[in-house]
């Protein structure tokens, strides 16, 4: 099979834009590692507690495979519409359809979380501590930050490879004095009550209930999604089949050294209690514990720049399945339209913009409960469309798998990744179906479920509605191509 043999349809985008380094960039952003940190660590400690590292690795590997298969499909088929594009040539128009809404739906939901966090850590850089605390200043915060972060990936992305660049920089510089401080005064005993010393205790087998570990693996990919950004702007990207993949990978690696580092030294300086306790936020929990009041305020520049980055390289990915989507008119065509001047995606930048800010507001209105519970649902549809790509990338090499490095890379190890997290979801899809298991609950069912399954389920209605109103549904190349 020839890595050229594919259709990808002329978009509109801005070709050769984006370089390997500025591909690791956008991965390494999207995943937005102190966001992530403050926002899920501590769920998982309190389901995982000490075996929190030794999940974060495990976890790590099923995202390796998953990885290795997004950079082989995107060998033979560099279109930003991932998912959507790989499943439709793989298992026909429906399923396609549906890992494109996976993704589109996974960033809708999580743009609320990331906008409740931008908002409060905005105001609590300057110290205007009740805005904070004001559910009505946070919803205007974050709801303004996801207006001025639209208006930065329309612009081009040139300018967003260059925000990114800022704000990763600072992010990662504050992770490391964390960790690195933290670490130090645990070992010259200036630690907090419950800080404990590292074991290799923590990285024993699990030994909790298979529902347990389900949930925490489920958040662990919550964790470490985002690295497929840079394979959305694989057609902006300098040697655009082989570039994303291997920025993906990258990707991968490097993050999983960022959260075993950030985990160890936050459980050694915390204990496992307090991280549970404050779960919620354990970065801005431990933040005057380990720098002082003086530098306190580092980590929430760096939490903020972190969720800052993370919404910004979540519009760019859905944008573009969007766009994927309505160019092969598995979407209304106005969603196709690209602006002359910066070569982005410009209906559905703004449509992504205008769509996810009122989901965030609604949301915010239902119940806090309902945002509480945005991350693991988030997970559910993260490890639907990451399960779909990777049997995606085995179905579609089904007969190229011959040689030693394509059975692993493109048939073995993509099935081990997509059956892992496969697992994971139905198994959390049955521990969260219950009431008690989430925060929020509707019809006596948990909100976990109700958000992530009830976002594929409303993704089965439209796509039928698609159907029913585009009379050229799939067609202009991608049902055609070669299989």
């Amino acid at each position: 099979m020839s890595d050229t043999d594919v259709y990808v349809a002329k978009k509109g985008l801005r070709s050769d834009s984006v370089g390997l380094l500025s591909s690791v960039i956008i991965a390494v952003s999207s995943t937005a590692p102190a966001y992530s940190m403050a926002a899920t660590l501590g769920l998982v400690v309190a389901v995982a507690g000490i075996h929190t590292p030794m999940v974060l690795v495990m976890s790590f590997l099923p995202m390796l495979f998953i990885a290795f298969a997004f950079r082989e499909l995107n060998k033979v088929d560099p279109d930003c519409g991932i998912t959507f594009a790989w499943a439709t040539r793989a298992f026909g128009p429906t399923t396609g359809w549906l890992g494109g809404w996976g993704i589109i739906a996974a960033d809708l939901i999580v743009m609320s979380s990331l906008s409740q966090i931008a908002g409060r850590y905005f105001f609590l850089l300057f110290g205007l501590n009740a805005q904070a605390n004001s559910v009505g200043w946070i919803t205007f915060a974050g709801v303004c930050f996801i207006a001025l972060l639209t208006w930065v990936c329309y612009r081009g992305i040139e300018i967003s490879v260059r925000v990114q660049q800022a704000l990763l920089f600072i992010e990662l510089a504050a992770l490391l004095a964390f960790a690195v401080v933290a670490i130090t005064k645990v070992l010259t005993h200036h630690d907090m009550v419950g800080s404990t010393s590292v074991s290799w205790h923590w990285l024993s087998p699990w030994s909790g209930s298979s529902s347990g570990l389900s949930n925490s693996f489920l958040l662990s990919v919550f964790i470490y999604w985002g690295w497929d950004c840079a394979l959305s702007v694989n057609e902006e990207t300098k040697d655009r089949s082989r570039t994303p993949g291997r920025a993906a990978v990258i990707a991968t690696i490097m993050l999983v050294v960022v959260f075993a580092l950030v985990s160890v030294s936050a459980l050694c300086f915390a204990g496992p209690k307090f991280l549970a306790a404050n779960s919620s936020d354990v970065l801005s929990a431990m933040a005057q514990a380990v720098f002082g009041s003086t530098f306190g305020r580092v980590l929430i520049l760096c939490v903020l720049t972190s969720t800052a980055a993370s919404t910004q390289t979540t519009i760019i990915p859905t944008a573009r399945a969007v766009l994927s989507m309505a160019v092969y008119r598995a979407l209304p065509a106005r969603f196709a339209r690209t602006s002359e001047r910066f070569q982005t995606p410009t209906v559905a930048t703004i449509a992504m913009g205008i769509v996810s800010a009122a989901v965030f507001v609604a949301m915010t209105v239902i119940s806090s409960n309902v945002l509480a519970d945005s991350a693991s649902a988030t997970g559910l549809l993260i490890a639907f469309y990451y399960a779909l790509t990777g049997f995606s990338c085995v179905w579609y090499f089904r007969r190229d798998l011959k040689t030693q490095r394509n059975l692993w890379l493109r048939g073995i190890l993509p099935l081990l990744g997509a059956l892992a997290l496969s697992l994971a979801f139905v198994l959390s899809i049955h521990s969260y179906l219950p009431a008690a298991s989430s925060y929020s609950s509707l019809w006596g069912m948990g909100g976990v479920f109700v958000i992530g399954a009830g976002s594929l389920v409303l993704g089965a209605v439209l796509l039928l509605v698609a159907r029913k109103n585009e009379k050229d549904f799939f067609l202009g190349g991608i049902e055609t191509a070669k299989r």
